[in-house]
């Protein structure tokens, strides 16, 4: 089984399953990645301890979405043609996911997509992954959707039967398994928040529709809600890419309640997670963990391909402007009837058991197994 991906998500949602294959005597996974995010890639890869068999390195800095698809393509080709796998293995919605679906597809190896069937319904939010998934679903043969919302989705589409199995996510596996060795981050700063009687604010925002104008409006934002609120701490691990960067850090700059932080190893940002008592985000993957800690999600976006946490009451749609952003969550941090009503709604995207369903599914498809049970939220 070929497992291909290239950013720190993807390596995050796919290395529960990788793991719980290699403790198999059937199924064999091997990994061959992209490198389209190099150095985030690697730091989830040595925290799960996965070695990598083969590395296609696409990423430049700058290089265009369609140079690293097209990189990807020319790069997987011959891998696939050396090892004839049975199966190979994308996660999600990124430009790797899709080269890799697409590469597959080309040698006619049955395709399964992990976290299938997310939809936002709108082209351009999130660009490029809504369409990216959408051609994903055209490509693969299993799909292994998250939540009954996203198997629905697919049926909506002409996908259904036994093409989709709904195993819950995989992200709330990986969260278990990085909280229950978490250690506090070497970062003395974040370290001491551990004792901080100060209520935490995490953020993270890099999503490209947002560049510009939403970004420093989200800076400004921030930067408002350190100056006027004494009791609040801002965790804000800043994404590499310089825009956003240069949106972001001139609004918070100078500001003592407002730790701007490196991008964090995975197992550091689990246990701020943990920590957190309330998450700022524009990523799909912290809207599926924070609520499986309680911690309420104000997502910083018009649209959500997770409507389901918004449903459950886990999160709320925000945005990027400024007032509406540093209402919510004043809002929340005031009033305790509002915060609680989140923070104990039921999440809706796991039960920590995603990779034993998602193996189960594998082997049905395969013939040697029976279909797994699907997850439902209410049990």
């Amino acid at each position: 089984m070929l497992f291909v991906f290239g950013t720190r998500p993807e390596a995050i949602k796919l290395a529960p399953l990788i793991l719980a294959l290699g403790e198999t005597s059937d199924l064999v996974p091997i990994v061959v990645v992209t490198a389209q995010h190099r150095q985030m890639l690697d730091q989830v890869l040595e925290f799960f301890r996965i070695d990598p068999d083969h590395d296609l390195d696409v990423h430049r800095p700058g290089r265009s979405l369609s140079a690293i698809a097209a990189s990807t393509l020319d790069r997987l080709d011959p891998v696939i043609e050396q090892l004839v796998p049975d199966m190979l293995v994308v996660q999600g919605d990124t430009t790797s996911t899709l080269a890799g679906a697409l590469a597959g597809f080309h040698r006619r190896v049955p395709v399964t997509h992990v976290e299938a069937g997310l939809r936002s319904f709108d082209r351009a939010a999130p660009f490029p992954e809504e369409v990216n998934r959408r051609a994903v679903s055209q490509l693969a043969d299993l799909h292994l959707a998250p939540t009954p919302t996203s198997a629905a989705n697919l049926a909506a589409e002409g996908i259904c039967g036994e093409d989709v199995v709904c195993t819950g996510n995989l992200v709330i596996d990986a969260l278990d398994r990085a909280i229950a060795t978490a250690q506090p981050p070497e970062d003395h700063r974040l370290a001491d928040l551990a004792a901080d009687p100060r209520r935490l604010l995490l953020v993270t925002v890099h999503r490209r529709e947002s560049w510009g104008a939403p970004l420093r409006s989200v800076g400004r934002a921030l930067g408002r809600l350190a100056r006027e609120r004494s009791d609040l701490v801002v965790v804000l691990p800043l994404h590499l890419n310089p825009l956003v960067r240069e949106a972001i850090a001139p609004e918070v700059a100078g500001l003592a309640n407002v730790l701007v932080v490196p991008p964090l190893a995975y197992g550091s940002f689990a246990w701020l997670i943990d920590r957190a008592d309330l998450v700022l985000t524009d990523s799909g993957g912290i809207q599926e963990e924070a609520p499986s800690r309680g911690t309420p999600v104000l997502v910083l976006r018009e649209t959500t391909e997770r409507p389901e946490a918004v449903t459950a009451g886990t999160a709320r749609l925000v945005g990027t402007d400024e007032d509406r952003i540093v209402d919510a969550v004043t809002g929340l941090l005031d009033h305790e009837d509002q915060y609680l009503a989140m923070a104990r709604a039921v999440n809706p995207f796991g039960d920590g058991n995603a990779a034993a369903r998602s193996v189960a599914a594998i082997r049905w498809r395969f013939g040697t197994g029976s279909r797994p049970e699907e997850f439902a939220p209410s049990r």
